[in-house]
C-alpha cells in the first residue's frame, strides 16, 4: 500500500522518480531555490522528536520555513541560533494559543482583553522567534450572541490587534477552520472543532474588507477550505491580495499531496500564476516516509512556479 500510494502521488503530476531522488539528495537541497517559499508544520511531519531535531529534518528536506505550535515551551535564543545557522525562516507563531482559546478569543466582546493581552504577549514572542506572522484563531461560537454580533466582535477585535501589530510589523493570519470533518487528524482524540466559529473562507474575505488593514490577512488553509467551500484555485485568483500564508493537506485524511481530492499540482500553478510570495506550509500527516512525501510535494510546487516562468 505505501508503494502504490507513492506511485500514485508521482504519475498524477508527472514527477519521475529520479527528481524525486534528487531533491532529497543533501546536494539538492544546498541548491539555491528559485521557486515558492515552502515551509513545515513541524509535528505533524517529524512526530515525536524535540524541535531541534525537527529543524535539522526541515533542512534536511531543502524547506525554507518551519512552523510550530506552543512557543511557550521553547528557548527562543536557542531555537533562534538553530534556525539561523541552519538558514531557516521561523514562518509564524499561534497568537492566541488554540483554536478554542478560552478567555481570549474574537467571538464574545467579554473576551476582548484577554484577546489583546494574549496578542501583545505573542508580538514580544515573535520578536525573540524572529518571527513576522502570528496565526490568529477566532474561537468558538458564543451561545448568547447571534452570529451577526460575533461577526462584529471578531471585526472589532482584528482591528484592535491590527494596531499593536502594526507597530511591530507583525502580520496577523486568520484562519477559517472546517467545522464538518468528523474527526479532526491533527487531534484525532480531541475535540474535531465542529463549533468553532469562522468555518468558511468568504467569510473571513468579508472581515478583512472590515477591518481594512495590511496587518491583518488570511491563512488559508487548503484542507479546511476544500471541506468547506472547494473553489479553491478561484478563491486565490480572486484573493490573493487578502492570503498571507497556505496550508497544505489533501482530503479526506490531512496527508500529503496526491492522496486525496485537491489536484495540488493545479492549485500550485494557481499560486505562481497570481504571484503569490508567501510561504506554502506542509501541515498534513504522512501516510508514507515524510520525506519521500516532502521530496514529491517540494518538486511539484518548484514544477509550477518554475512552469509560469517558462
Amino acid at each position: 500500500m505505501p508503494r502504490k500510494l507513492l506511485t500514485n502521488l508521482t504519475r498524477r503530476d508527472a514527477l519521475g522518480s529520479a527528481l524525486i531522488a534528487g531533491l532529497a539528495s543533501p546536494a539538492a537541497a544546498a541548491k539555491p531555490n528559485t521557486g515558492p517559499n515552502l515551509s513545515i508544520r513541524v509535528e505533524p511531519l517529524f512526530p515525536g522528536l524535540s524541535l531541534p531535531a525537527q529543524l535539522e529534518r526541515t533542512a534536511a528536506a531543502g524547506y525554507r520555513g518551519f512552523e510550530f505550535g506552543e512557543w511557550r515551551a521553547q528557548d527562543a535564543a536557542a531555537i533562534t541560533k538553530l534556525k539561523n545557522r541552519l538558514g531557516l525562516t521561523c514562518v509564524c507563531l499561534v497568537g492566541n494559543r488554540s483554536v478554542n482559546p478560552i478567555g481570549m478569543g474574537l467571538c464574545d466582546p467579554r473576551e476582548r482583553e484577554g484577546f489583546l493581552a494574549e496578542i501583545q504577549a505573542s508580538i514580544e514572542a515573535a520578536k525573540r522567534f524572529e518571527s513576522d506572522k502570528l496565526v490568529v484563531l477566532s474561537g468558538f461560537k458564543v451561545k448568547h450572541l447571534s452570529r451577526t454580533q460575533q461577526h462584529a466582535s471578531i471585526v472589532e477585535g482584528l482591528k484592535r490587534a491590527a494596531e499593536l501589530a502594526s507597530r511591530a510589523s507583525i502580520t496577523l493570519i486568520v484562519e477559517p477552520i472546517n467545522t464538518l470533518a468528523k474527526v479532526e487528524p491533527l487531534n484525532p482524540t480531541g475535540n474535531n472543532h465542529a463549533d468553532y466559529f469562522l468555518d468558511r473562507p468568504r467569510e473571513a474575505v468579508e472581515i478583512m474588507r472590515e477591518v481594512d488593514s495590511p496587518y491583518v490577512r488570511i491563512l488559508y488553509d487548503l484542507y479546511h477550505a476544500q471541506i468547506m467551500e472547494g473553489n479553491l484555485i478561484e478563491t486565490i485568483r480572486e484573493h490573493h491580495s487578502l492570503i498571507a500564508h497556505i496550508h497544505v493537506g489533501d482530503v479526506p485524511g490531512r496527508h500529503e499531496p496526491g492522496t486525496g481530492e485537491i489536484h495540488f499540482a493545479n492549485v500550485f500553478r494557481a499560486l505562481a500564476e497570481v504571484g503569490y510570495e508567501g510561504f506554502i506550509g506542509m501541515e498534513y500527516i504522512p501516510s508514507i516516509d515524510a520525506m519521500q512525501t516532502l521530496a514529491a510535494a517540494k518538486a511539484m510546487a518548484e514544477t509550477a512556479y518554475i512552469a509560469t516562468k517558462a
